[in-house]
């Protein structure tokens, strides 16, 4: 055998060698979460991050929202589940972090918390310590969809205060099309329901005064509210009680009702059943023509990693990776969501109008500052809203009911 062609076998041995050697050295990390239907733009996302970090292939695993929670909890508590684990926030993180599942995360290991907004931040960070533990991923709006093309087809133009709306929806039901196309058959969405018509009335400084102990939902500015609310039924479809949130979605989406109380997180969802819609997302009725235009505004969840993750060092590369700018960017642009890192260009005009609402957003109380113990917020809230609206209570019973559950753990409330 000649010298070259020694020297080529051994060239070649070598560098089978280091391909080995390399794929000796990957790291497998898996990524769980709820979100199955966003598998594709995941998968391409980490396709990025591993030609930024060839030694780090990132599995998407998946799993039913419903049973996400008791999944997620029950793996992690035989310390096994997944590396990174895409969480809810607020309340539902705080009990996993309390039980010692997640890593807490800094500026040190992950670098990008900078990148992050203060009030972002908070939706990840367990309130005993002041750490974080979940990067936050998403922001989600709570507002109005109107469907352009009903309105214009009736001659007349989408409201911005409550006198318009109901003005606009004696039209509506004049011309025979549902004003509204929700119903009260999901409870999960009936506190965005309520959180969207009633925060306009509110204001920032209800919020204030209730989360330091000022009032109660027992506040006649709550209750009064509340009683807005009312007036609503009469321009909801027929049945409305029992109308679920898909099927209002359908109504809308069909031309049937012109207007759907909803969130930004249907937007690519909505295009994608219905491409030739001609929708717009705008800040619910204001209380009178003046005030600022108010959407509610939540972050949906974050990135948390398993505190028994054998490969810890990987998962946190990926997280902090989740929090740049590049991340945020196509993670927009692939899911149709507001991102909440800094810098990030929307380029969707509709999702970039949203993000314009975002800047004098009211919070989504219940979800915010009331999910943090049994019984929630949310859980009362849910169950007394149908009642309320079928007239078998009040809105100061529903106030009453609100309050009382919650002091049962929330000290201001105690004796109120």
């Amino acid at each position: 055998m000649s010298r070259r062609r020694i020297g080529l076998t051994f060239l070649a041995a070598s560098f089978a060698w280091g391909l080995a050697a390399s794929a000796a050295r990957a790291t497998d990390i898996s990524f769980w979460t709820w979100r199955q239907e966003d598998k594709a733009a995941y998968n391409e996302l980490f396709a990025d991050f591993t030609k930024l970090n060839p030694d780090i292939h990132v599995k998407f695993e998946s799993f039913p929202d419903e049973n996400y929670p008791t999944i997620v909890s029950t793996a992690l508590a035989a310390g096994k589940g997944g590396d990174v684990i895409h969480t809810h926030a607020y309340g539902w993180l705080e009990q996993f972090v309390k039980a010692g599942y997640f890593e807490p995360q800094d500026e040190k290991t992950v670098p990008s918390l900078a990148n992050q907004p203060a009030d972002a931040l908070i939706s990840g960070t367990y309130r005993a310590n002041k750490k974080v533990y979940s990067l936050p991923f998403a922001s989600q709006t709570l507002g109005l969809f109107i469907n352009k093309d009903v309105f214009a087809k009736a001659g007349l133009t989408p409201p911005t205060t409550w006198d318009e709306f109901i003005t606009v929806s004696k039209a509506l039901k004049e011309k025979g099309i549902y004003p509204l196309a929700n119903g009260l058959g999901t409870s999960w969405f009936n506190e965005m329901f309520v959180a969207i018509f009633t925060n306009p009335f509110l204001g920032q400084g209800f919020v204030t005064d209730l989360t330091t102990g000022k009032t109660t939902f027992k506040d006649p500015r709550y209750v009064a509210a509340l009683g807005k609310l009312l007036e609503l039924r009469d321009y909801m479809p027929d049945g409305f009680e029992g109308v679920d949130y898909t099927t209002a979605g359908q109504l809308f989406l069909s031309g049937k009702a012109a207007m759907l109380a909803g969130g930004s997180f249907d937007i690519a969802t909505y295009r994608a059943q219905n491409p030739a819609i001609n929708m717009d997302f705008i800040a619910p009725p204001m209380a009178k023509a003046g005030d600022v235009p108010q959407v509610t505004k939540f972050f949906d969840g974050g990135y948390a990693v398993n505190a028994k993750s054998p490969n810890k060092e990987a998962a946190l590369k990926l997280v902090n990776w989740m929090g740049t700018k590049e991340f945020g960017d196509k993670f927009s642009a692939l899911l149709g969501n507001i991102s909440p890192i800094k810098g990030v260009v929307i380029k969707d005009e509709l999702l970039a109008h949203v993000a314009k609402l975002n800047e004098t957003a009211m919070p989504h109380i219940n979800v915010v500052y009331f999910r943090f113990q049994k019984p929630t917020g949310s859980e009362l809230l849910q169950g007394d809203i149908t009642k309320m609206m079928s007239g078998s209570i009040t809105p100061e019973q529903l106030a009453a009911d609100l309050t009382d559950g919650l002091a049962k753990w929330y000290t201001p409330f105690q004796g109120k």
